[in-house]
Parts: C-alpha cells; structure tokens; sequence
C-alpha cells in the first residue's frame, strides 16, 4: 500500500515511516546529483566553446600582429634595405619580450609564496604539535 495521504500515513508504524523517508530522501538526493551533473555537463561544453573562442581570437590576433610586423617592416623597407628594416623590427619586438619577461617575473617573485600567513600558521601548527609530545 502506498502511502500518499495523512489517513494512510497515521496507520503505518514509525519503523516503516523512517525506511519510507530514508528511501525517498536517497531518490531526491540521488535526482539533485544527476541534475547537478547534467546541469555541470551543459556549463562545461559552453565553456569549452567558449575557450575555443578564446584560442581561435588569439590566434587571430596573432595572425594580425605578424601583418602588421610585416606592414612595418615594408614601411621601413622604403627608406632603407630590406634587411635592415626586418631587422630593426626584430629588435623592438625582443626588446618588447624582455621587458614583458623581466616583468612577468618580478611579478611571480612577488606572489611566492602564495599564502605567507598561511605558511607562518602551519608552522604555528607544527610546533605546538612538537610540544605536546
């Protein structure tokens, strides 16, 4: 018999009401988890589209920036040789990268470590751990 209305619940006992319960507690945690995955699997293939994007822009942006390496060097190239104007484009762009390079590590320099309060109090931790042997 199944049990749907407040009649039929009074005459079961309060054994059967708890396994009753426990059982229709796993269904609706079970059906949250498979909703939560399908929901996670939508967001991860819009994610996935998206970082695609991402990449198909920078590689794009990429083939931009070489035409216009290429427009600059051609610029140059009518004033002086060829050469020397691929040339001088080279240096400014390793110069760029130089700059670019020694920033990005001072910047990660001064992110290590990560979380310094975080470390003193693991340090914290182990020594009391230390004195209570």
């Amino acid at each position: 018999m199944e049990a749907g209305t407040g009649g039929e619940l009074r005459e079961q006992s309060t054994a059967d009401l708890l396994k009753q319960l426990s059982q229709e507690t796993s269904t609706l945690v079970r059906q949250e988890l498979e909703l939560a995955r399908a929901e996670l699997t939508e967001k991860g293939k819009q994610a996935g589209k998206g970082a695609g994007m991402f990449g198909g822009a920078g590689v794009s942006g990429l083939m931009a920036l070489f035409a216009l390496t290429l427009t600059v060097i051609f610029v140059l190239d009518t004033f002086m040789k060829g050469w020397l104007a691929a040339l001088i484009v080279t240096l400014v762009w390793g110069a760029i990268a130089a700059v670019l390079a020694l920033q990005g590590r001072s910047r990660i320099q001064e992110a290590t470590p990560p979380a310094p309060q975080t470390v003193e109090t693991v340090k914290e931790d182990v020594r009391w751990v230390k004195t209570r042997k």
